[in-house]
């Protein structure tokens, strides 16, 4: 055999090997997602030692009715697994209805998958009553239990926005809708913040969903 097709050979026979070592040293490597929204750092002791620790704050509780007229609590949206907010209202003529669209692609990527729901706010409860919502559910095609479209006391939905997701008063004069899209997991941890007019950004938010429902499965 000529020595340059032992070096071939033997180059073939290399390449598997030095693959394996390769998933061997980085395969265990996971993607792991932030935490948004820190209320305090706190001291705990560790094996005599203390460190300091991050505590991120939780998304307080609220009642509001569906679309179906159903009761949803913020309680319920957090054992489904983890769920998609956003602020909106149905006469917006900007940024909602591109939100909105955006927001179709995730509930069709996760269509059965159980774990996976969303919540879209009304900033307008005053006009967007149970009926108006219910009309616009239809018209992007929510899934009855999945995508929940949600109003109720303007005080409710402006804590929420305000004092829970913290989005600034300033957002838009007049109104506290946003084009951003939260991730929040069965803890009531933001997880992901996104632009939901941006398909990239909502490429990402999907990404960053299949990341969090792997955790969930391989704790």
């Amino acid at each position: 055999m000529r020595p340059q097709q032992v070096l071939v050979l033997g180059l073939i026979l290399l390449v598997p090997v030095l693959a394996f070592l390769f998933l061997k040293s980085f395969g265990t490597n996971r993607y792991a997602l932030p935490t948004f929204l820190p209320d305090r750092v706190d001291s705990t002791q560790v094996a005599g030692k203390w460190q300091r620790d991050t505590v991120y704050h939780q998304i307080g509780g609220f009642r509001l009715a569906s679309q179906s007229g159903r009761e949803v609590t913020g309680e319920e949206m957090q054992r489904k697994g983890l769920y998609v907010a956003n602020f909106f209202f149905t006469t917006c003529p900007g940024a909602c209805p591109r939100v909105t669209s955006q927001l179709v692609r995730v509930q069709e990527k996760f269509r059965q998958e159980p774990r996976v729901a969303l919540a879209s706010i009304t900033v307008d409860p005053a006009h967007d009553s149970v009926a108006v919502l219910a009309r616009y559910a239809e018209e992007y095609g929510a899934i009855a239990g999945k995508w929940f479209f949600l109003t109720g006391d303007k005080t409710v939905a402006t804590r929420l926005a305000t004092e829970e997701f913290r989005l600034a008063p300033s957002i838009d004069p007049g109104s506290l809708h946003s084009q951003q899209v939260f991730l929040v997991d069965r803890a009531g941890h933001v997880r992901g913040r996104y632009d939901g007019t941006s398909e990239r950004d909502v490429n990402r938010l999907i990404t960053e969903i299949e990341v969090l429902l792997y955790t969930y499965d391989h704790q």
